[in-house]
């Protein structure tokens, strides 16, 4: 299984360098999250800790059936709860967030605009807590407010309305063109859907079945993080170079407690709906 392993990936994430070769070729460079991956899938890749662990509590396992003892489940304590409104500056509660959000999105901006899949409606990007106004600073009574941000696919136009949450209403809309904030976990996911679905997606197809033994047929499959890319002059194919005005993705796929594989080169516009290579 090693031998076949290398043709695509060179070698599991073990370190800080590795061997790169093949088509989506393991990455050669520490990543986010690297100490996670498991070097073979089995116990007998896990480090000291990890196996004594496993062993320990197989045997506390065993023990137990011995004794006739039934072992108990475990406990997750409840979160306490939040209140519905926050205070000054404190975070956004899960109800204002939610709030905030179904606030900011109007039936008009619902018609006019598109998600990242291609649905009805913008792509939500996030909520934050606005800044107070230059004359609100300090006060207890400042009002308190959520910026809410969507991505409209149909136009690439990032939209920002911000939410007064003590009157309910949206007092302020902003759009720019241009501007590529962070990617949200449902883009990072159609990106690599569509990238499984092209055919520059073959390498990293090859690399999840010599891993896992299977076929990679779903974003689920893997453990996705990702940047937004930007054209520069000439660095690029002809295919990219409205990225940045486009939204596009450099992904980096991680096989599901397994290594990270290295697609740097591929790169997926998510408003044209198409991959690229370019070369590093």
């Amino acid at each position: 299984m090693r031998n076949i392993v290398h043709r695509h990936l060179g070698k599991m994430v073990a370190g800080t360098t590795i061997a790169v070769a093949g088509t989506a070729v393991m990455v050669a460079v520490t990543l986010p999250g690297t100490a996670g991956a498991d070097d073979s899938g089995t116990r007998a890749g896990q480090s000291a800790p990890q196996a004594a662990g496993a062993a320990g509590a197989a045997g506390a396992g065993e023990a137990a059936a011995g004794s006739g003892r039934a072992v108990p489940p475990g406990v997750v304590e409840a979160a306490p709860a939040e209140g519905q409104q926050g205070e000054g500056r404190d975070p956004l509660t899960d109800d204002e967030l939610q709030r905030a959000e179904k606030i900011a999105l109007s039936r008009q901006l619902f018609r006019s605009s598109e998600s990242v899949d291609g649905d009805r409606g913008p792509q939500p990007l996030g909520v934050d807590l606005a800044e107070p106004e230059a004359d609100e600073v300090g006060r207890p009574d400042a009002p308190r407010r959520a910026d809410v941000t969507f991505y409209d696919y149909r136009d690439d136009t990032l939209v920002t309305r911000t939410v007064d949450l003590g009157t309910g209403k949206v007092v302020a809309t902003g759009t720019q063109h241009g501007v590529q904030p962070p990617l949200s976990r449902a883009e990072k996911a159609e990106a690599a859907g569509l990238l499984i679905a092209d055919p520059l997606g073959s390498g990293l197809k090859a690399d999840y079945k010599d891993a896992t033994g299977k076929a990679l047929t779903s974003p689920d499959q893997l453990q996705l993080s990702g940047a937004v890319y930007r054209a520069a002059p000439g660095a690029q194919p002809a295919a990219l170079d409205q990225c940045g005005e486009h939204r596009c993705v450099r992904l980096f796929p991680k096989v599901k407690n397994g290594p990270w594989v290295d697609a740097r080169q591929l790169v997926i516009d998510l408003s044209a709906r198409k991959v690229a290579r370019i070369d590093r």
